[in-house]
């Protein structure tokens, strides 16, 4: 007993003296951003040129990086796939014309401007999240400028062409004003930040990197934490599965998602044999969901039920409204037999809900003070050869070790196996948290983005996604999209505002004068 106690006392002191360092941090980091001068005449005077000498420029060169559908394809890596070969070759014509220099590395192209052993790094990626073309107004890859005015609709114009563009555009500026720098600007565009980082890991060991660098792919005001982000994907297997029989009411299909980094906005079920009862008792389950649309289709016996809800970042569910959770949810007028699809609805439902912080899943919940909550959230419902998996996407910041999580996840899906059914392809991984402290250009980047934007008190925040800026020193996110804003760049209606457009033009010219000038 004595021994606990002094156990738990130890780990209570271990808590708060985390908890109290992190509060040192940023209010450290805070207290230097409120002193940290406002941007310099040059600074200002280049980002005002910027502006009114590239507003037009710089969309046309965003619909021109639209226009390559750079989706990871399965059947070339990258270095060999002719669409992002095609697109490299525009982004080398491009930057060529702006008069700055380029090099192509395969998965990695690096556009410089100036000479230098000191350099400033911009991190950005040229690939982008799949499509379905059914669901825009016009083709992805076309940059949409009328269909809603002020907003730059295609895919990669939020993540992340729109900052490549920005970036380029920042540079030339810095060209044009011979502005002297002491160090040389090198933007990275990565070709598999969606698909795999590997190569780009890879490459790192041997190419030295820039000695700070700022990563165009999150959200402002900094981002100097990123939840780790992993998965728990399990096969309800038709071996051990019920077999209804004829006439008997159950779950004949469940379907739903598109890939894994996006909450789904679609989802179906099949309900086999379902009486009128059935049928008012899903239908007034789902009346009461919010932000969610059903229709339903009678087969025969048979009813058939889509669900609409709204795609968003897997990083942000409260974005988006998951019709695969809510479907599940919307059949839970019963207990079904575990069938494949089945025993999908009674798995979903069991152990996931409509919730996305794994509050049913075992004891896996926790939250940290300046991380936020773990995330927890289906995905993508795959139909396999030899069953139906269940894919979930998991973001977790720090406090917990790997191992005790996965320990947690694994008693979970134990737990449930011993009431429900026999699981298979159980694959259960999650990634470490990063968080950087004390990079020297976060007191420039607040002040920057207070200057332009008149928020005060801006501070360093975390995100639930990833970015290549934990594979790069000294790498924080800055933008491009603002705080309070939906982060578009995994929807099906993905857009920057023009607005937002030039605002980020102006910020990063600034940032870019005065952390290599």
């Amino acid at each position: 007993m004595q021994s606990w106690i002094h156990g738990d006392r130890r780990r209570m002191y271990k808590k708060a003296l985390i908890a109290s360092l992190v509060l040192a941090w940023t209010t450290t980091v805070a207290s230097a951003a409120a002193s940290a001068p406002a941007p310099s005449e040059t600074a200002v005077s280049a980002a005002k040129y910027a502006v009114q000498t590239y507003r037009n420029d710089v969309v046309d060169t965003l619909a021109k990086l639209v226009s390559f559908n750079t989706v990871v394809d399965a059947r070339y890596p990258s270095d060999k796939n002719p669409v992002h070969i095609a697109f490299k070759a525009a982004l080398k014509e491009e930057a060529e014309r702006l008069g700055l220099d380029y090099q192509d590395h395969g998965w990695t192209v690096i556009v410089g401007l100036g000479k230098g052993t000191e350099r400033v790094g911009i991190v950005t990626h040229g690939d982008v999240q799949p499509v379905d073309p059914a669901k825009w107004k016009k083709s992805p890859f076309v940059l949409d400028r009328t269909s809603e005015p002020g907003k730059l609709i295609a895919r990669g114009a939020e993540d992340d062409k729109g900052p490549i563009a920005t970036a380029l555009y920042a540079m030339k500026t810095i060209r044009d004003r011979q502005i002297p720098l002491s160090k040389r600007i090198e933007l990275y565009v990565y070709m598999g930040e969606e698909s795999d980082w590997g190569p780009l890991t890879e490459f790192l060991k041997t190419h030295v990197p820039p000695q700070m660098s700022i990563t165009l792919d999150a959200e402002y005001p900094v981002v100097t934490a990123e939840k780790g982000g992993g998965t728990v994907a399990v096969t309800i297997p038709k071996a051990g599965a019920v077999i209804p029989a004829a006439g008997e009411l159950h779950i004949a299909e469940f379907r739903g998602g598109s890939f894994n980094t996006q909450i789904p906005e679609d989802a179906e079920a099949l309900v086999a044999n379902a009486t009128p009862e059935i049928e008012g008792q899903i239908r007034a389950r789902a009346a009461n969901q919010e932000g969610m649309r059903y229709t339903f289709e009678r087969q025969g016996a048979n009813l058939k039920v889509v669900a609409k809800g709204v795609s968003a970042h897997s990083s942000k569910p409260q974005e988006g409204v998951n019709a695969v959770s809510m479907l599940a949810d919307a059949l839970a007028v019963r207990s079904w037999p575990n069938t494949v699809a089945g025993g999908v609805v009674n798995y979903l439902n069991d152990l996931v809900g409509t919730g996305y912080h794994g509050e049913k899943f075992g004891k896996i919940a926790y939250r940290d003070s300046f991380m936020g909550p773990m995330t927890f959230k289906p995905t993508v419902i795959r139909q396999l050869d030899e069953g139906i998996e269940v894919a979930i996407n998991v973001r977790r910041p720090r406090g917990k070790s790997t191992e005790q999580l996965t320990s947690e996840i694994d008693a979970a899906l134990a737990d449930w196996q011993a009431r429900r059914l026999p699981l298979a392809n159980v694959k259960v991984g999650v990634r470490e948290p990063w968080i950087l402290e004390n990079a020297p250009q976060v007191p420039t980047l607040l002040s920057t983005f207070s200057y332009f934007t008149g928020m005060k008190d801006a501070k360093p925040v975390a995100i639930g996604g990833g970015t290549n800026s934990r594979l790069f020193p000294n790498a924080v996110s800055f933008g491009p999209s603002m705080p309070g804003q939906k982060y578009t760049g995994h929807s099906e209606h993905e857009f920057i505002t023009t607005k937002q457009l030039l605002l980020n033009l102006q910020m990063y010219t600034a940032v870019l004068v005065e952390l290599a000038k």
